[in-house]
């Protein structure tokens, strides 16, 4: 038999099946017909305002208001989307309430939370292909720096600081693009959840953790604006249960409104921690839905506020101003004598 024929049934023998785990026939009808119910622009923002309406539910009246478009038109969208499952109708008095539909927040969060803006942000330029630094071994550079960080803290045990700074940078990895950064980024988060991990409640400040999906929009936001307006007497941090490579563009140039160049370096994802979670006394989540892990003695807080990433430059600043409000009724809160 010639090598040809050889190479040929051995190519045959590997090219196996595996149709089985394709999505079933019946599924895949279901799905195409909710995502042609999500097929217009007009839809799918009116299904997004309802998703972040703080009432938990929007008046038709409201929706009304997101384009120029006849009553009947924007019925006829909302009977559509009814249809598909994904919001449930009740009327009061003259007028109609939407709220996601139960059993789809999940499904609805995933959408405008993650896919969206990974759609969305795609094709938005990004940095130079990644660079290691001098040509040297990353991991290496990753040991010294757990190496210094024990030598400097040497109330802690040294292999619990290697863990955390190994843990940290595998974490920033994942979804890193640019490795010239990846070092100094992980020294950051490191000495950051070390701090979590030997915060004392009694004696600090009261600590506020912001987490969305991604960590690129709402929470730095957030996070940004508490540390602006406590001046010190509350520390916030930001976390995302599935962080972006990169802050927002949009976003990145309202942190540097609020916060200058100074932390300039420090405006980057962070993969949420249970260490980051255990440290604060409250926890508010903006789109990462029930990921959070529930400690006890945690308060813990949801702000359906919309998406930096999904917004026009003026519906950005508009977030912001409503997080700005969220943020200082937060404040009194904690700073109440």
């Amino acid at each position: 038999m010639s090598t040809t024929t050889t190479s040929a049934q051995e190519r045959a023998e590997d090219c196996r099946p595996t149709t089985a785990y394709a999505i079933s026939t019946e599924a895949a009808t279901s799905l195409s017909a909710t995502l042609k119910a999500l097929g217009d622009p007009l839809r799918l923002r009116m299904l997004s305002a309802v998703a972040t309406d703080e009432r938990g539910e929007s008046c038709v009246c409201d929706l009304a208001e997101l384009a120029d478009v006849s009553q009947p038109t924007v019925s006829h969208h909302l009977k559509t989307l009814k249809e598909a499952g994904l919001l449930s109708a009740q009327r009061r008095g003259t007028w109609v309430w939407y709220r996601i539909a139960d059993g789809r927040q999940g499904a609805v969060t995933a959408l405008l939370d993650a896919f969206a803006p990974a759609v969305v942000t795609r094709d938005v330029p990004t940095s130079p292909a990644p660079v290691q630094e001098g040509g040297e071994d990353l991991d290496a550079r990753v040991t010294r720096l757990g190496e210094r960080i024990a030598d400097e803290m040497p109330q802690l045990h040294r292999e619990l600081v290697l863990s955390v700074v190994r843990e940290s940078y595998a974490g920033l990895a994942r979804s890193a693009r640019i490795t010239r950064y990846l070092v100094p980024q992980t020294e950051r988060f490191a000495r950051q959840r070390l701090a979590d991990l030997t915060r004392d409640r009694e004696t600090s400040v009261p600590q506020v953790l912001f987490v969305c999906v991604a960590n690129a929009g709402r929470s730095q936001l957030a996070a940004a604006i508490v540390n602006q307006l406590a001046g010190g007497r509350v520390v916030a941090r930001s976390a995302g249960s599935a962080p972006a490579a990169d802050v927002h563009p949009h976003v990145r140039t309202l942190l540097t409104r609020i916060e200058g160049d100074d932390h300039a370096a420090d405006r980057f994802p962070k993969p949420l921690t249970d260490d980051a979670v255990r440290a604060a006394d409250v926890v508010v989540t903006m789109g990462c839905g029930d990921v959070c892990p529930l400690i006890p003695g945690v308060r813990y807080e949801d702000w359906p506020v919309g998406d930096p990433a999904l917004a026009s430059p003026e519906g950005v600043e508009t977030i912001r101003d409503e997080i700005t409000v969220r943020v200082r009724a937060l404040l009194d809160t904690l700073l109440a004598p």
